[in-house]
C-alpha cells in the first residue's frame, strides 16, 4: 500500500510533476530520432546483415537502442560521450593540471564538462569516419548497404557530419534531462535504449521455444525464474555496503564545543559500477572487428566467439582486472584517511594516517573481489543459458546491470524529493531509504556515463 501512496504522491508535487514530464518528453524525442535514417543508406539491408552476424555489432546495437541497425542519425548513440567521460576521469588521476581543476569546485567541474564535450565531438568524428568506410563494404546477399553510385568521399563526409550532429544532440538531451528533469540524463538515455528492445527480445525468445518440437514449458519457467532471481541478486548487491565505524573526538571550534560523534564510512561492494564489463567486452570484441578488415585474423576471431569457454574465461579475467583497476583510479584510501584525520575522525583500533589508509585499502580489496565475481556471474549467465537452451537469451549481462542500476538511482532521486517535502517514500515512513548506485561512497559510474553506465 505504501508504494501506491508514494506513486500517487508523485502528482501532488508541482516541481516533481514538471521534472517527470521533461524527462519523458526528452526521452520520447530520443526514441523518435532512433528511427530517422541517415542519408544514402539502406537500413533494411543493414538489419538483415546484423541478424546474421553477431559480436561487436550486436553489442553496439544494444547500447544505441537499435539505432545502429536502423542506421539512424543516432547510430553512434551516446557511447562517444561515455568514452570521453571515462577518459577524462582517468586523466584526472594522471594529469596534475586536471586533478587540480577537479578540486576547484563548481568552476572546475564546468571546465572538465566542457573538455568532455570536446572529446565527445572528436571521438564522434573518428568513429563516424570508421563507420562510413565500413558501411561501404557491408553486403547482405547481393544487396549493399550503400549503393555503388553513392559511395565516395561525399557519402563519408555526409555520414560523419550526420552521426556527429546526432551524438551532439543526444548529449544535449541528456544534459537537459539532468538539469530540468529527474535522474541522470545520460544514464536514462542508455536505459531507454535497452528497455525499448526488451519486448522484441522476449518475443524472439518465446518464438524460439515455441518452434521446438518438444514441450518446453518447464524450460520456459526455469528461464523466467533465473531472470527474476538475477534481477533480485543485482538489486541486493548494488545496494550492499561495507560500513566501517568512524568515531569523531570532542573538539572546540571558536566558542563552540562539538561533542564526539559515531558514524560510519560506507564502501560499496560494487564500487566500479558497470565499467568493468563494458571495458572487458570492448577489448574482447576488438579481434572480431579486426577480422572484418584483415581476413587472416578470422580463425582467431572465431575462437573468441561469445559463449565459448575461451571467451568466457577471458571475459571473467577482464572483469576482475578492470574492477580493481577502476576502483583504484576512482577511490583513493590515502585521501579518505587524510580527511578523517583532518576532521578528528578515527577508526576504532586503527591508528590515524597511514595505518587507516592501509586498513581501508585492505577492506576495499576484499569487497571488490566479491563485487567482481558477482559481475562476472551476471555477465556470463546469458551465454550459459543460450548454450543450454539454444535460445537468444538477452535478459542478463551488462544490459541488465545498467537497467537495474539506473532504475535504483532514479527511484532514489524521486524518493528524496518526496521525503524532502514530507511525503511518504516508496518504502514507507519507517522503511529503509532506497540507495542508488552512487549513494554511500558516491563512487560508481562517472558522472554522465550511466550506471552505470
Amino acid at each position: 500500500m505504501s508504494f501506491a501512496n508514494a506513486f500517487s504522491n508523485l502528482f501532488k508535487i508541482a516541481e516533481l510533476r514538471k521534472r517527470l514530464s521533461y524527462s519523458l518528453l526528452y526521452l520520447a524525442i530520443y526514441r523518435v530520432g532512433v528511427f530517422v535514417t541517415a542519408p544514402g543508406v539502406n537500413r533494411v539491408v543493414m538489419k538483415k546483415y546484423i541478424e546474421t552476424s553477431g559480436g561487436f555489432l550486436n553489442l553496439l546495437n544494444l547500447f544505441t537502442g537499435g539505432g545502429f541497425e536502423q542506421l539512424s542519425i543516432f547510430a553512434l548513440g551516446i557511447m562517444p560521450y561515455v568514452s570521453a567521460s571515462i577518459i577524462l576521469q582517468l586523466l584526472t588521476v594522471v594529469v596534475p593540471a586536471l586533478e587540480k581543476l577537479s578540486k576547484e569546485g563548481e568552476m572546475g567541474r564546468r571546465k572538465i564538462t566542457q573538455y568532455t564535450r570536446y572529446g565527445t565531438i572528436l571521438l564522434s568524428i573518428v568513429q563516424g569516419i570508421g563507420i562510413a568506410r565500413y558501411l561501404e563494404s557491408v553486403k547482405a546477399g547481393n544487396e549493399s548497404v550503400v549503393p555503388d553510385d553513392v559511395k565516395g568521399w561525399g557519402f563519408r563526409l555526409m555520414t560523419v557530419v550526420t552521426l556527429t550532429a546526432g551524438t551532439a544532440f543526444i548529449m544535449w538531451l541528456g544534459e537537459q534531462i539532468t538539469e530540468r528533469g529527474i535522474g541522470n540524463g545520460i544514464s536514462l538515455i542508455i536505459f531507454a535504449g535497452i528497455v525499448a528492445r526488451i519486448p522484441q527480445a522476449a518475443i524472439q525468445t518465446y518464438a524460439t521455444f515455441r518452434d521446438k518440437a518438444d514441450d518446453n514449458t518447464v524450460d520456459m519457467i526455469i528461464l523466467a525464474a533465473v531472470m527474476l532471481v538475477t534481477i533480485g541478486v543485482i538489486v541486493y548487491v548494488e545496494r550492499a555496503q561495507r560500513k566501517i565505524p568512524v568515531h569523531y573526538a570532542k573538539r572546540v571550534v571558536g566558542q563552540q564545543t562539538f561533542s564526539g560523534q559515531s558514524t560510519h564510512l560506507p564502501l560499496k561492494v560494487n564500487t566500479a559500477g558497470v565499467i568493468p564489463p563494458i571495458f572487458a567486452s570492448s577489448v574482447l570484441m576488438f579481434p572480431a572487428t579486426l577480422a572484418t578488415w584483415f581476413p587472416r585474423l578470422k580463425p582467431f576471431a572465431d575462437a573468441m566467439q561469445r559463449g565459448g569457454w575461451i571467451y568466457d574465461g577471458l571475459y571473467v579475467l577482464g572483469i576482475v582486472f578492470f574492477a580493481y583497476f577502476y576502483t583504484a583510479v576512482t577511490f583513493n584510501p590515502v585521501d579518505v584517511a587524510d580527511n578523517l584525520k583532518k576532521y578528528g575522525g578515527y577508526i576504532p583500533g586503527i591508528r590515524p594516517g597511514k595505518k587507516t589508509a592501509e586498513y581501508i585499502d585492505h577492506v576495499l580489496s576484499r569487497i571488490t573481489f566479491g563485487g567482481a565475481i558477482y559481475m562476472s556471474a551476471v555477465c556470463v549467465l546469458p551465454g550459459i543459458l543460450a548454450a543450454k537452451y539454444n535460445v537468444p537469451f538477452q535478459f542478463g549481462g551488462t544490459a541488465l546491470l545498467i537497467v537495474v542500476g539506473v532504475a535504483l538511482d532514479t527511484v532514489q532521486q524521486i524518493e528524496s524529493h518526496l521525503i524532502t517535502r514530507h511525503y511518504e517514500g516508496f518504502t514507507g515512513p519507517r522503511g529503509p531509504r532506497i540507495r542508488g548506485r552512487r549513494d554511500g561512497s558516491g563512487i560508481g559510474v562517472p558522472s554522465g556515463a550511466g550506471a552505470t553506465a
